[in-house]
């Protein structure tokens, strides 16, 4: 396991953090979890109110392994008053029996409301905690668009962003570059199930690949980029650790074999789609039916180039389910309108590829493993 600066936190993070909203088949299965992360050299749990008993379930595990020397971090919602927030942070250090949180971030700082609560007393009272040490650093953690992260960045309230960034989805490249220009610790969130699903990859993934396996090839991505500090892992039991941290000590840049993977996928993108590529410059918004066209193009160019299309229909079926965590109505609500047509700098055909993505993509209807809106 390798260990970076988590910007000006002062943390030194394994590079590999342990998500927990997964681990909940009981008590027991947390606490093997956690025991294994950190014979693994994890030494960053991250956690939040919303995930059903994961902190009471750390809590108990920690107190049964000795307090182990890790990192905590938890989340609460961006809502509520002074004494709201006061009183969910007092919860969460009761279910994590500790005195003090290294880190708390604001969970799903998604939409301009959420930064408008920014200058609230609830906020302020984040801030009163943090300077009386019950806090440590001060993140958020978001789902938002990339003009919503951009200010929250921006706002210098914040000492780290969680947010998601992989090969198959770069929209917050420049989130990742303003958060490092001001010394942020950079978590990266779920970049292997809302990467791509990347541990169970189509076969043609794999070939193009080669000799990589495609999770293990995303994360050499990431961790070659030395502003990201830590990826997130989110095992259900113990045994879903090792295959995912088995580049866990390889930080350095990527190989010349490692290069030749990007340059290959980015080709087959390319060549397989053609004039029907889209290059995610989201011009084509806002569409007056909701429908969140950019993100709904990705995922059919990544169905028709990579053959990722179970992960397509896992993303696809919530729209219109998630609210602002996956915000967008489903593509069969186009209407043919137009307006999209003429700001698309790529001249696409827009809403005969939704039609194809809505008809390729659609598949049972989802809903988020937990409900935060």
């Amino acid at each position: 396991m390798r260990y970076r600066r988590f910007g000006r936190t002062g943390l030194n993070l394994s590079v590999f953090s342990l998500g927990t909203m997964r681990a909940l088949g009981s008590p027991e299965v947390m606490q093997a979890v956690i025991e294994g992360a950190i014979a693994h050299g994890m030494n960053h749990i991250e956690t939040a109110a919303a995930y059903g008993a994961s902190e009471a379930y750390i809590g108990r595990a920690l107190k049964a392994l000795g307090q182990p020397p890790v990192f905590i971090t938890t989340k609460l919602l961006p809502q509520g008053d002074a004494d709201h927030v006061q009183r969910q942070i007092a919860q969460s250090l009761e279910r994590l029996q500790v005195s003090r949180l290294d880190g708390v971030a604001l969970h799903g700082l998604n939409t301009p409301e959420h930064l408008a609560w920014l200058s609230t007393g609830g906020m302020a009272m984040l801030r009163q905690l943090q300077a009386k040490g019950v806090i440590g650093a001060l993140g958020f953690s978001t789902h938002g668009s990339l003009s919503v992260i951009l200010r929250a960045i921006a706002s210098n309230q914040f000492d780290f962003v969680n947010l998601h960034y992989t090969y198959f989805q770069q929209r917050n490249a420049p989130a990742i570059a303003a958060a490092a220009a001001r010394d942020m610790g950079i978590f990266i969130i779920s970049p292997a199930d809302k990467g791509g699903q990347l541990y169970r990859p189509s076969q043609r993934l794999q070939d193009l690949c080669a000799p990589f396996h495609p999770l293990h090839w995303s994360y050499r991505w990431l961790l070659s980029q030395p502003a990201i500090t830590t990826l997130s892992i989110g095992p259900a039991t113990v045994a879903e650790l090792a295959f995912p941290l088995a580049v866990a000590d390889q930080v350095e840049p990527l190989s010349a074999e490692e290069q030749a993977v990007g340059d290959r996928l980015q080709a087959v993108m390319q060549e397989t789609l053609g004039t029907d590529l889209c290059q995610q410059c989201y011009a084509c918004l806002p569409c007056p039916e909701e429908i969140h066209i950019p993100e709904v193009l990705r995922l059919r160019n990544l169905a028709v180039a990579y053959d990722m299309t179970e992960f397509g229909k896992y993303r696809y079926g919530m729209f219109g389910r998630a609210g602002h965590w996956f915000p967008g109505q489903p593509a069969n609500r186009c209407t043919e309108c137009g307006d999209c047509l003429p700001r698309c700098p790529s001249g696409l055909e827009i809403p005969r590829l939704l039609q194809q993505a809505h008809e390729q993509l659609q598949g049972t209807l989802r809903t988020r493993l937990w409900q935060g809106i």
